[in-house]
């Protein structure tokens, strides 16, 4: 080709990682259904005021335990007789905020602390994974019932419970991704130009270290709903008369033999939810894995 050829040639500006990232996740079928599902779900819970349903608190003796598909009452009534959708659609508020917010609180925490500990190293990357190992000798169900038993019940205690949980796991994901960055060319030529370390870790390398630990982060959402229904069901969340899904299966499961398709609706709401972050954790993980 000619010099005139070549200039006259459309230059194609090139894709960049979090584009491509962003294209490959698009083309994975399963992740971006499971995400259409919680967009949906999340949607229903923010604008449940304005969908015209059912007073969810608001009970009847008459109509306890109607069936799936009874006139007025869609997915039936629960023992009290209160409108199934209504509590489920509104239940969903609680059980997605105990839900996300403990990850959420703990990816900021155990985020900092396995930066901090990953690239400083020494006596004091020593002094916080070693407190962060403490933690891995009881399992996160009872770690989260200890915690929360000896908190009270209440919605912000589960939440602090939950946190208190998480927080070893990310900060150990943390640490081991800032590790295997810290001695990078980027990393040493910022030391070399002056940078300072609190520096450094801002701007140089927390956007390298970010994506591994938000991915981890994402999966582990599904296992906060199942640990936050477990709560409430125990008694150790959410307190009546109010929705949330796991408190439901709890009133609900003296019905189980008289109605049992009304009290599985709100474990098959946990089992949906669940099971579409662990889905849409699983599509980033593969759309951010540059190898493929």
């Amino acid at each position: 080709m000619t010099d005139t050829a070549l200039q006259s040639a459309p230059s194609t500006p090139a894709r960049g990682y979090w584009a491509t990232v962003g294209r490959r996740l698009r083309r994975d079928k399963v992740a971006m259904a499971c995400a259409l599902i919680l967009l949906l779900i999340f949607v229903s819970a923010l604008v449940a005021p304005w969908l015209g349903l059912a007073d969810p608190y608001q009970g009847s003796m008459i109509r306890r335990l109607k069936p799936i598909g009874t006139p007025n009452y869609l997915l039936g009534t629960d023992e009290l007789g209160r409108d199934m959708l209504a509590r489920l659609v509104y239940g969903g508020r609680l059980s997605l905020l105990i839900g996300i917010l403990p990850v959420v609180l703990a990816f900021g925490i155990g985020t900092s602390l396995g930066l901090v500990a990953g690239y400083v190293g020494g006596k004091l990357n020593t002094a916080i994974m070693r407190t962060v190992d403490v933690f891995y000798a009881f399992p996160s169900v009872l770690l989260a019932i200890a915690i929360s038993g000896a908190l009270g019940a209440g919605i912000t205690n589960s939440i602090v419970s939950l946190t208190v949980v998480f927080v070893p796991q990310i900060t150990r994901v943390a640490e081991s991704v800032t590790t295997g960055v810290r001695n990078m060319d980027f990393v040493e030529a910022a030391r070399a130009s002056g940078a300072g370390a609190f520096t450094i870790m801002r701007v140089h390398m927390l956007g390298n270290v970010l994506g591994p630990i938000f991915v981890y982060a994402t999966g582990l959402i599904s296992v906060s709903m199942i640990l936050a229904a477990g709560l409430s069901f125990l008694g150790l969340g959410t307190k009546p008369p109010e929705p949330e899904w796991g408190l439901m299966l709890n009133t609900l499961r003296t019905a189980i033999y008289v109605n049992p398709w009304v009290a599985a609706l709100p474990g098959a709401m946990i089992f949906a939810v669940s099971i579409c972050f662990n889905l849409l954790s699983d599509g980033m993980r593969s759309a951010m894995d540059i190898r493929n």
